[in-house]
């Protein structure tokens, strides 16, 4: 007698739970896709929160992201309850339905809130019609980063495979929030940079623009202060007047270089050509005369012309940088000495001075913006600054090294030039 094995049909409870198991997948892949091609935080928060509210069957969702500092979970989206309240409304972490999830990492059922001593009111934002809550927590790389929240008018129980659905959509929408968050804070924060740029720029446009005014009230002046005294036949006014116009024309080279180091667009690098370091030295020194009379004065080449690769104009307020600190420290009477020499393929140029010298591990903090050592007399803290900025607009480099026995000496390192007016030098 043969027999065979009876196969019994399907039942209908399998093929309606495999239905909706093939439902909700389509449904959480649907959300990736859109979440992910969001472009921006708000079209993320609405498209996650549209959607889960949709999938869910509920009046109103809503999603709490949690702290930085981790101490509470603050409203980020919702589409059912006041918007006004977004990143107003506040839990701390534990407190409510919705700061317990985030605490535990468990879900947090609901059947009425009303009734229930874990809800915590949130004064314009919680409204008495909604009774059922579901929160589940938001986890991501193993830490929580927020709550997603589904309330709905009617009661209703959620059952475990209503729980373990908004887990599931929970886990894959952690990834997403969190991505988005950190996107939309990087780009909050270069905003906030670009806002300080454009603030510092403009502030110091409107300096700059200030002084020269000064500035073009003094040149009047000393050209017709000039122009009285030498009718009065004074000798040597003419000397006089010539340095201190010259000495105006550098304060507004000075205001044209802060406007040019500070602005926020950078611009063109400059001209660089054949320049003779010792002549333009020797202007240098001459045009300082009055700044330097108190200390020795000894300036050295090894050759001449020394040739390097720069900008003459460049070079010249690098070396009125230098020289001007020198000057600060140097005692009176004291020597600053400059010294020129090739050495390869390389310019050297040191300024030196013997003053009380600065300690080795401030050789480097020297060249920051508005630094300055505690027992420095005086100085804003830009010199240094703005002459080590000038020598790598050369494509050169300014170090600082100890001098023996005492002191301090600034070395400028720049390209020698092998072209017109500069010899080929040697390796």
């Amino acid at each position: 007698m043969a027999t065979g094995a009876t196969i019994e049909p399907m039942s209908e409870r399998t093929t309606d739970r495999d239905a909706g198991r093939l439902a909700e997948l389509t449904f959480l892949e649907e959300v990736a896709r859109l979440a992910t091609s969001a472009r921006t935080w708000d079209e993320l928060m609405r498209t996650i929160i549209d959607r889960a509210t949709a999938a869910a069957g509920a009046e109103v969702c809503s999603v709490y992201l949690v702290d930085r500092d981790g101490s509470g979970v603050t409203l980020a989206a919702t589409n059912g309850l006041d918007r006004d309240q977004i990143g107003v409304a506040r839990l701390p972490m534990g407190v409510g339905i919705t700061g317990r999830a985030a605490k535990t990492r468990r879900p947090q059922v609901s059947l009425n809130v009303r009734r229930d001593r874990r809800f915590a009111w949130l004064q314009g934002l919680d409204e008495p019609r909604l009774t059922s809550m579901c929160s589940v927590p938001l986890i991501w790389d193993d830490a929580v980063v927020g709550v997603l929240n589904v309330q709905t008018v009617r009661r209703r129980v959620f059952r475990r495979s209503d729980v373990r659905f908004l887990e599931t959509l929970a886990a894959l929408l952690a990834g997403i929030v969190e991505k988005g968050r950190l996107q939309a804070e990087a780009e909050a924060q270069v905003d906030s940079l670009r806002a300080i740029d454009e603030a510092r720029a403009s502030l110091v446009t409107i300096v700059t623009h200030e002084l020269r005014t000064p500035l073009a009230v003094v040149r009047a002046s000393l050209e017709l202060i000039g122009a009285e005294v030498r009718q009065a036949g004074l000798a040597q006014t003419g000397q006089w007047e010539e340095e201190a116009l010259r000495q105006v024309d550098r304060l507004d080279s000075m205001v044209d270089s802060i406007l040019a180091s500070l602005r926020v667009l950078r611009e063109e690098p400059p001209s660089l050509e054949p320049v003779d370091v010792a002549q333009v030295v020797d202007g240098i020194l001459a045009s300082l005369g009055p700044i330097l009379r108190r200390h020795q004065l000894d300036a050295s080449f090894s050759e001449r012309p020394l040739v390097a690769v720069g900008s003459a104009e460049l070079l010249g307020r690098l070396l009125e940088y230098l020289l001007e600190n020198a000057a600060k420290y140097a005692p009176a009477g004291g020597r600053i000495e400059v010294f020129g020499r090739r050495d390869g393929g390389r310019v050297l140029l040191a300024v030196s001075d013997d003053g009380p010298g600065i300690p080795t591990e401030w050789h480097e903090r020297i060249f920051e913006p508005f630094v300055r050592r505690d027992d420095s007399p005086r100085g804003a803290g830009i010199g240094l600054f703005a002459a080590r900025h000038l020598a790598r607009a050369m494509n050169g480099e300014l170090r600082l090294e100890d001098r023996t026995p005492r002191g301090s000496q600034f070395v400028l390192e720049l390209a020698a030039s092998h072209g017109p007016g500069g010899s080929s030098g040697g390796a």
